[in-house]
Formats: C-alpha cells, sequence, structure tokens
C-alpha cells in the first residue's frame, strides 16, 4: 500500500452504495487516507446484508438444523417417546460402505416418478404427510424470520459501526451521478446534497427479476427478498427457476417441512454448475420428496381463492400456496445519470468494466452486481478493493476469476474453484481428474454423510492443481485447500505430501491428490 502525502490535501472518494463492494472499498480508501463518504439508502451492507445473502443463509442454516434433527434416528438417537425398531428401514449399500444405516431420506417406491395431480403425487403428499406426523419437532416461522431478519440488521449495525470508527462519512440517502465528478445525495427528507469528487466508485447492487406474467404481491406470489415476511409455513411452495437461488430457497424449504415443487426450464438444476454435482443433489432433493418438473417453462403465475396456479408453456398448471419467483436479478444502474455521466452500459444494463474495475468514464469505477462479472458477495468485495487502491494510485493485481472459489449452499453444499470439467474440455485442454466419493470416507461415515464426493482435475504432465469440486456438507470451508492450490498453482504432490488430520474430511482431498500424482507424467 502507498500511503498518501499528509501534507496534501487528501482526496475525495464518494462511494454511492453500502454492499460488500462499497463499505470494502471504503475501508480501503480510508486506509490509504483518502476522505470518503458512502451514500447508501437501504442500509449498510447493502441487499446482501439486508435481503440477499445473509438472511438467505441464515434461513438456510436453521433448515440444515431440522435436516440433522431429522437424521437423528440414524445415529442412534432417541426421544422417551420415539417407537422404532433399530432394525426396521435398514439400508446397506455399497455407498455406506455396507455399513447398516437407518435411512431418514429413503423415498416410498410409491412415491417415485410421481408425475403431476396423479397418484404419484397424493402418494408423496400421504408419505410426506407421515413423516411430518412423526417429527417430534417443528418449525416456527415466524420466529425463525424474526431471528433472520435481526442478524440481518445486527450485521448491518456492526458494519456501520466499522465505518464510522474509521471516519468514514454515512450519508443514508440515494445517490445519482451529476456528471463524472459529482455525486448528488437525494435525502429522506427530499432536499439533496451535492458531492464533488475526485474519484466515484459505483456500488448499486441488484434488484431480483420479475416476469410480467408473475408480478410479485408479497403475499402469495414472491421474490426470494419478500420471503421473510411470511408468519406461517408455506404449505405447497412452488419455486420457478433451478439457479443458484431457486435451488437453495427449494432445499431449505423441503428441510423445513413444506411441500416443494421446483421447476425448471433446463434438463437439470443448477444448469450452470458441475455436472456429477448437479445430478447428485437433484438425486438427493428427489429422494427428500421434492418434486422436480425439468424441461419445464414457466408462462404466468397467478392467485386463486386459496393459494397460486403456475401455468407452464405446455398448458400444465401446477397449484400451490405460494410461488417464489427465482429468476436472476436486474442490475439497479437505471435513473441515476450514468450514461448522461459518459458511463457505458451493456445491453443488459450492467456497467461494462475492466479487470480493475475501471468504467468508461476516467475516475469513476464500479463494483459488484452492478458489473455482472460474477454475482458474488466475495467478487464484489475485491472488486471494490481493487478500484479504490487503483483510483489513488496504488499497484494492483487485476481480478483474476480463476482463482474465485464459490459455494451453494444447498444441503449438501456445491462448492468450486479454479476451471470446471466443462470449460476444460470446451478449451480442448489437456487434464487429469478423480472423483473421490465421500462415503468411503471415515469421518463421513461417523457423521452419517452419505452424499456427495470431492473432485480434483490437474495438468497431466505439471501435474500443477487446475480446480476442484467438493460437495459435502460444509463445503464452503472444505474448498479452502484446493483455493490456495489454484491461487499459488501447487501441484497435486504438493498437496499430497500436506498433512491432513485424521479421520477428517479434508483427508478426501488430500487422497484425491495421491490419486492424480500417481498418474502425473504417464
Amino acid at each position: 500500500m502507498t500511503p498518501l502525502d499528509p501534507a496534501a490535501v487528501p482526496p475525495h472518494v464518494v462511494v454511492v452504495g453500502g454492499g460488500p463492494g462499497g463499505y470494502e472499498a471504503a475501508l480501503v480508501a480510508r486506509s490509504h487516507g483518502a476522505q470518503v463518504t458512502v451514500v447508501e439508502q437501504q442500509g449498510l451492507g447493502g441487499a446482501a446484508v439486508l435481503t440477499d445473502v445473509v438472511p438467505s443463509k441464515t434461513l438456510i442454516a436453521t433448515a440444515e438444523w431440522m435436516t440433522i434433527a431429522d437424521r437423528a434416528p440414524e445415529l442412534g438417537i432417541r426421544t422417551p417417546h420415539d417407537e422404532v425398531d433399530p432394525l426396521s428401514d435398514v439400508d446397506v449399500s455399497l455407498a455406506t460402505g455396507g455399513i447398516p444405516v437407518v435411512s431418514a431420506y429413503a423415498a416410498p417406491a410409491s412415491a417415485q416418478g410421481h408425475t403431476l395431480g396423479g397418484a404419484g403425487v397424493q402418494a408423496a403428499a400421504s408419505a410426506a404427510g407421515t413423516a411430518e406426523e412423526k417429527r417430534k419437532h417443528f418449525v416456527d416461522l415466524q420466529a425463525v424470520n424474526k431471528r433472520v431478519l435481526a442478524l440481518a440488521r445486527a450485521q448491518s449495525a456492526d458494519i456501520r459501526g466499522r465505518l464510522e470508527r474509521e471516519g468514514i462519512r454515512i450519508i443514508h440517502g440515494r445517490g445519482r451521478l451529476d456528471g463524472p465528478a459529482r455525486v448528488v445525495a437525494e435525502l429522506p427528507d427530499g432536499t439533496t446534497e451535492v458531492l464533488e469528487a475526485d474519484s466515484i466508485l459505483l456500488a448499486l447492487g441488484a434488484t431480483p427479476r420479475t416476469l410480467p406474467t408473475a408480478v410479485p404481491d408479497g403475499e402469495r406470489i414472491l421474490t426470494w427478498t419478500q420471503m421473510y415476511n411470511l408468519r406461517e409455513l408455506p404449505e405447497r411452495l412452488i419455486v420457478v427457476g433451478s439457479g443458484v437461488t431457486g435451488a437453495e430457497f427449494a432445499g431449505a424449504y423441503n428441510a423445513l417441512g413444506s411441500d416443494v415443487v421446483l421447476v425448471s426450464s433446463r434438463d437439470r438444476v443448477l444448469p450452470g454448475e458441475d455436472e456429477d454435482a448437479a445430478e447428485l443433489l437433484e438425486g438427493v432433493f428427489r429422494s427428500r420428496g421434492m418434486t422436480v418438473l425439468s424441461r419445464s417453462r414457466a408462462a404466468s403465475a397467478a392467485r386463486t381463492d386459496d393459494g397460486v396456479e403456475v401455468t407452464l408453456s405446455d398448458g400444465r398448471v401446477v397449484h400451490g400456496s405460494h410461488v417464489l419467483v427465482a429468476v436472476g436479478g436486474v442490475p439497479s444502474t437505471s435513473g441515476l445519470g450514468l450514461e448522461e455521466a459518459g458511463v457505458r452500459l451493456s445491453e443488459t444494463g450492467h456497467v461494462v468494466v475492466d479487470r480493475v474495475s475501471r468504467t468508461s468514464v476516467r475516475g469513476i469505477y464500479a463494483s459488484g452486481d452492478c458489473t455482472g462479472v460474477l454475482p458474488l458477495a466475495s467478487v464484489a468485495a475485491m472488486q471494490g478493493r481493487i478500484a479504490v487502491a487503483h483510483a489513488l494510485g496504488d499497484a494492483v493485481q487485476p481480478l483474476a476469476l480463476r482463482t474465485v472459489a464459490s459455494n451453494i449452499f444447498t444441503a449438501p453444499e456445491i462448492a468450486t474453484v479454479g476451471y470446471s470439467e466443462e470449460k476444460l474440455r470446451a478449451q480442448n485442454s489437456r487434464y487429469i481428474t478423480t472423483t473421490l466419493p465421500l462415503a468411503r470416507n471415515p469421518r463421513a461415515k461417523m457423521l452419517g454423510i452419505r452424499d456427495g464426493f470431492v473432485k480434483l482435475f490437474a495438468h497431466p504432465e505439471a501435474g500443477v492443481v487446475l480446480g476442484g469440486v467438493v460437495v459435502a456438507p460444509r463445503a464452503s470451508e472444505l474448498i479452502f485447500p484446493i483455493t490456495l492450490a489454484v491461487q499459488h498453482r501447487l501441484t497435486v504432490e504438493n498437496v499430497a505430501s500436506a498433512f491432513t488430520i485424521y479421520p477428517s474430511l479434508s483427508g478426501s482431498i488430500a487422497e484425491g491428490a495421491r490419486v492424480l500424482d500417481s498418474r502425473v507424467g504417464k
């Protein structure tokens, strides 16, 4: 970091937007000695903290505890009122190494391959009802959502406190450009404040994309930001969209006890992710009683007297109590004077930036979801840090997406880093790969984990780790050693020679590296 001349007048950096791409940038700018002002309309942390990442992952964490509680009988944990034959419903398979387990997720034969409106759906619903009746615990969704929102507000307050302690000025209002070096803050009382800036960072975020034929009403037809207003668990939740957001909410509400129908326009859920991981997750969804409608596009959603109906493009109609529309996001770039100031936008409305977050206007940078680079809070934060460091004259390393680790918070989680197998195939790269099922891992057996794997990719001659996939509980934590390997171009020999704890899930990463190391150069 190159400090500014203390005798000089400090430059003024104005950050429009207080999400991860904004507040992280503000902290870096302040550490360089700049005068920093953050203009935020919603609250510090932005949508990521208040309506998106923090709330959704808190909800998912609650659902995870429900899943753990449901699986307790597998480990021999009983309540005084349980009447369970320990030898009944025993599943012995190669997936568990031949170890008998009481399966909490085994779907009845009548529930397999069910279709809309048929006897299979009724059988599945009956089975789900029976399972629900046997549960010794239930979800108070109002209490869950109260906690979710309280945690989000607390995190927002923590961020505000940190910025204030660092001497960063915070303006509550809507920021817009008035030329290439001026920001106008529109305040809640209707007045405005003009801010002259030496550098401007746009961290504008995005909002949920809606469909004109499925307009959210906040009660039955919902976006993901409105899910936390629900007071009761949806009896039958239809989720339109099988991308990351759709899959996460579908899995969470399924675990919480809702009957879930996931409508996917593609051949499988998570079409942009590792094929093996997506297929495993879809199998888990189905085994837990979720209805997955593949190759089915939602045409419209409308309220009925007691719920909603979603009409598919082929004419079929799906009935439910609520519908969540999760079909992506729209950058929050309109009406803010960006194009008038010369900032170039893409056809989708995203701010066009380079690898150090520069826009088409000198002195104006952008970060986060408004750029469309990669919709991850970690990427937004990195873009923001790079942007202000560059703006203040520091040497920076351009953003390298190849080293970005990402995670999908389903159960199991799916974490990836580096080159995907699809990318390696598409560019005709030579690579070697191995996949180790977690069911073989001793720690996984102890924890009752059956679904998941570790997959690694490496160069066939140099042995450099090219990428990896982890499908497991807490995959978001397990991916880190692979991320280090990709970031620092370590070889599979480097990874294989490092100590791991026995027993541990991370042991499968080292084992996979040993498998690949034996094949390097052959």
